[in-house]
C-alpha cells in the first residue's frame, strides 16, 4: 500500500511505486514514463542543491508546457524549493518584476526565450544559475552563469535524499494580475495543494485510466493542476505548448484518445465555430470542464454534440483557493445558469457588505471556508489582510472573494459579477455577465464582454463588445437586449471587433476593453 500524500511532490513519488512503467505524458508527442519523470527530477533536485538552493528558496520556471517543465516542478519541491511558474507569453518588464519581487535564486528557461529572459538575467544578481533547454546559440554573449538543461541532468547524481519539509511549508507562489498592474504572489503551501488536488480528483471522478488534455499555460493555476491530477491519479498527461495552433490540439486529442478536456470560454468559442463548419467531435472525451470565466448556456447544446460521450462540469474559483465550486453534470439541464456547490471538504456563504447573512435570491459576497486557502499573498500583508478576514471559529482566516453571488432555494450558486466588475448605472447595480449571457443567445454573435465606463449623467454609462460572424448591426443586437433586459441595462453603445483581448490565460481582458471605451469616449 502506497503512503499517504502529505507533501506535494509525493503524488510522483507514489505514482512510480505503482506504475513505473506506465506513460506518465505525452509532450510534443513522445511518451515518457513515470520512471524517467521521477529519475529526471531527482537529477535535477540534486543539481539544485549542488547549487545551493535551500529549503524555502524560490526556484522560477520560465517554459513552455514541456517535459523539462514538468521535471523542473517536481525538482524544485523535492528540493524543498517553492517553485513559480511563469508564462512564456510574458515580457522583460513583468518578468524582471517577478523575479525580483520572488526573490528567486534559480531561473529555468527555454532557448527560444533568449530576446525576453537574457537581459532580466544579465542583471539580476540574486540568480545563481540560468538553465535553459533546446537551442542556446542565440545566447553566447550571456553575462550570467547559463547551463543546458540536458547537460545539468546528464551531470548530475540520481541519489534520492529527501528535503526536511513539513505540509505547512510553502510548495508554490502563483503570480496573479493585481489591481496596481503588477501581480501578486498567491502563497500556496503542500497542504494547501494537497488538499486541492485530492478534491478535484474526487468530484471530477477521475481514475487512472484518464488520459488529460493540457495545452493551458501552467502559469495558470487551471493549467498547473492538470499535471498534479494526473498525477496523483497516476494517469497520463497529453502536454502541448498551447492552443496556438487548434489543429494540432485537435490531432492530439484523437492521436492519444484524450478523456478529459479541460478548457475555457474562448477556446470552447473556437471549437463551436469549427463544428459549425466541420462537425468537429471527440467522442473519446469523457469529461470536460469549464473555469476561468462563466460559461454562456448558450455554448452548453454545441459542446454536447462536440463531445457526446462527455460529462460537462462547469465550475468556479479563484487563484487564492485554487477552485470553489462545481456544478454535478447531471444538473447541467437544469440549473445552466448556476456553478453549483462547495467542492468537497470546503465551505462557502454569503454576506452582505455589512456582514449580514444573505436570503436565496439576494446577492452577496462569497465567502469560502477550507484547507485549499491560501496563506496569503507573498510579501504583502496589506492586500493578504483584504483578502483573509477572520472566519466563524476563533483564530480563524477565511477567504473574502469580493465577487457577488446569488443562491437559489436549494443553495446552488449563480455568479453575478466581481466588485471591479459590477456596473453603477442610473442608481442601479447591473451584473455584466446577465447582459453577456443574453448577447450570446443571439446568432451569429461568436463572443461577448460588457464593461462600465465612467459617465456624467449616468454614473456608468454600459458599453458592449462583440465578436459576430453574420453581419449582425448594433440595431439589432439592441432590439434583442430589450426585449430580455430592463431598460436601464441595454447597453448604450455596441463595438463590433475582428477578436476580443485575451490575457495569457484565455480570459477575455476587459481591463483592454475599458481603456478602449474610455478612449472613444
Amino acid at each position: 500500500m502506497h503512503k499517504p500524500v502529505r507533501l506535494l511532490h509525493e503524488i510522483l513519488e507514489n505514482a512510480v511505486e505503482r506504475h513505473a512503467q506506465k506513460i506518465a505524458l505525452f509532450a510534443e508527442g513522445n511518451p515518457f514514463t513515470y520512471e524517467e519523470v521521477w529519475q529526471a527530477a531527482l537529477r535535477l533536485s540534486n543539481a539544485f542543491k549542488e547549487r545551493g538552493v535551500r529549503r524555502g528558496d524560490r526556484v522560477a520556471i520560465y517554459m513552455d508546457n514541456t517535459f523539462p517543465a514538468v521535471v523542473s516542478v517536481f525538482a524544485t519541491l523535492m528540493t524543498g524549493g517553492v517553485f513559480l511558474m511563469i508564462n512564456p507569453q510574458t515580457k522583460p518588464d513583468k518578468l524582471r518584476f517577478i523575479l525580483d519581487d520572488s526573490e528567486a535564486v534559480i531561473l529555468l528557461t527555454d532557448g527560444h526565450l533568449a530576446d525576453h529572459f537574457a537581459s532580466v538575467a544579465n542583471t539580476n544578481k540574486r540568480l545563481k544559475s540560468v538553465i535553459a533547454s533546446g537551442d542556446l546559440s542565440r545566447l553566447t554573449q550571456a553575462e550570467f552563469h547559463l547551463e543546458a538543461f540536458d547537460q545539468v541532468l546528464a551531470e548530475a547524481h540520481p541519489e534520492n535524499e529527501p528535503a526536511s519539509v513539513i505540509p505547512n511549508d510553502l510548495a508554490a507562489l502563483i503570480y496573479t494580475s493585481g489591481s496596481t498592474g503588477f501581480p501578486k504572489g498567491v502563497m500556496m503551501t503542500h497542504q494547501n495543494m494537497v488538499f486541492a488536488t485530492g478534491s478535484l480528483c474526487q468530484y471530477l471522478r477521475l481514475t487512472e485510466d484518464e488520459r488529460i488534455m493540457l495545452m493551458l499555460p501552467m502559469a495558470f493555476d487551471y493549467g498547473l493542476y492538470q499535471l498534479f491530477m494526473a498525477f496523483n491519479m497516476a494517469a497520463t498527461l497529453i502536454v502541448e505548448r498551447s492552443f496556438i495552433f487548434p489543429t494540432l490540439v485537435y490531432k492530439r486529442i484523437r492521436q492519444f484518445k484524450a478523456t478529459v478536456f479541460p478548457g475555457v470560454p474562448t477556446i470552447f468559442a473556437t471549437l463551436i465555430a469549427a463544428h459549425e463548419k466541420s462537425g468537429l467531435t471527440f467522442p473519446s472525451v469523457r469529461k470536460v470542464t469549464n473555469t476561468a470565466a462563466a460559461l454562456p448556456p448558450e455554448y452548453l447544446q454545441p459542446l454536447k454534440s462536440i463531445f457526446p460521450n462527455a460529462l460537462i462540469f462547469k465550475m468556479y474559483g479563484l487563484t487564492e483557493c485554487k477552485r470553489v465550486a462545481y456544478l454535478e453534470p447531471e444538473l447541467l439541464d437544469k440549473k445552466p445558469a448556476s456553478v453549483g456547490k462547495a467542492i468537497p471538504g470546503t465551505e462557502v456563504f454569503l454576506r452582505s457588505p455589512d456582514g449580514k447573512p444573505v436570503p436565496p435570491g439576494e446577492a452577496g459576497i462569497l465567502y469560502v471556508r477550507g484547507p485549499h486557502v491560501m496563506a496569503g499573498y507573498w510579501k504583502n500583508e496589506a492586500q493578504t489582510a483584504q483578502m483573509l478576514v477572520p472566519g466563524p471559529v476563533p483564530g480563524e482566516r477565511i477567504l473574502c472573494t469580493h465577487d457577488w453571488f446569488k443562491t437559489d432555494e436549494d443553495g446552488f450558486l449563480y455568479f453575478v459579477g466581481r466588485s471591479d466588475d459590477i456596473i453603477k448605472t442610473r442608481g442601479e447595480k447591473v451584473s455584466p455577465v446577465e447582459i453577456e449571457n443574453v448577447l450570446y443567445r443571439i446568432k451569429g454573435v461568436k463572443e461577448a464582454a460588457v464593461v462600465g465606463v465612467p459617465d456624467d449623467l449616468l454614473g456608468q454609462a454600459i458599453r458592449a463588445f462583440v465578436v459576430t460572424e453574420n453581419g449582425l448591426t448594433e440595431k439589432e443586437i439592441k432590439r434583442v437586449c430589450a426585449k430580455h433586459l430592463e431598460n436601464f441595462m441595454v447597453p448604450h453603445r455596441i463595438s463590433f471587433l475582428p477578436e476580443l483581448p485575451k490575457s495569457p490565460n484565455g480570459k477575455i481582458d476587459k481591463k483592454i476593453l475599458k481603456e478602449m471605451a474610455q478612449n472613444e469616449s
